[in-house]
């Protein structure tokens, strides 16, 4: 089982590496969109300093969203989903292994690139810290909630704004609490309650998402 884990998650990630462009897209657009930001606030360092977890956070979910309508489209486009729902492999562990693979070309990139556009946004530097490890934590719930929501929509038209209105509402939790971490560790408060949180929604979506997504991978495919 673990061998098919490994097997899809290379697959994917090679796949991704080799066409590129969603990777790119969804990092030039956190790029871009933090940069806007930065400019349509004006030079005022201090509203930077204020506004950059929001802003950072915002722009992490916006730019998550726009790879989740590919996660498992091109697989159904093409019929290999239809084959991988065959094999002997548990739907839930190829379920896991894409959402893997997602994060791995999504989720990272977008947490390497964070720390370079809060210095641009001017944030206090006792937040790095809980901004990198708030993403570490956040980051894998949003490709998990996603991938319920990319699995409700295949194969329906339009399906990338019905997958919008779907999956924001689910991301609030996470923008709530790692914005908060941040903003505690930069005044100097605990940050341990956000943290736990995160992780809880971590764990809970480990548990659940997978589940909920073999479900509707299997109502697409028969």
């Amino acid at each position: 089982m673990m061998v098919a884990f490994a097997d899809i998650v290379r697959r994917d990630v090679r796949l991704a590496l080799r066409q590129g462009a969603d990777s790119l897209t969804v990092v030039a657009f956190f790029i871009i969109g933090v940069v806007l930001f930065a400019f349509g606030v004006g030079p005022e360092m201090a509203v930077l300093e204020r506004i950059s977890a929001g802003v950072l956070w915002v722009m992490a979910l916006l730019a998550s969203l726009l790879s989740l309508d590919r996660l498992f489209q091109t697989d159904y486009e093409d019929g290999s989903l239809d084959l991988l729902a065959l094999t002997p492999t548990p739907l839930g562990v190829i379920v896991a292994a894409k959402v893997t693979a997602h994060w791995l070309t999504t989720g990272l990139p977008l947490i390497a690139t964070a720390p370079v556009l809060a210095v641009l946004l001017n944030m206090n530097t006792a937040g790095f810290g809980a901004l990198m490890l708030a993403m570490i934590l956040g980051t894998p719930t949003l490709s998990l909630i996603g991938a319920v929501g990319a699995a409700l929509v295949l194969g329906a038209r339009r399906g990338g704004v019905l997958l919008s209105l779907l999956v924001l509402p689910l991301y609030i939790p996470v923008l709530v609490f790692g914005v908060s971490a941040i903003d505690s560790a930069v005044m100097g408060m605990a940050t341990q309650a956000q943290f736990f949180i995160l992780g809880a929604l971590l764990l809970g979506t480990l548990v659940l998402c997978p589940w909920a997504t073999q479900a509707a991978l299997r109502q697409a495919v028969e």
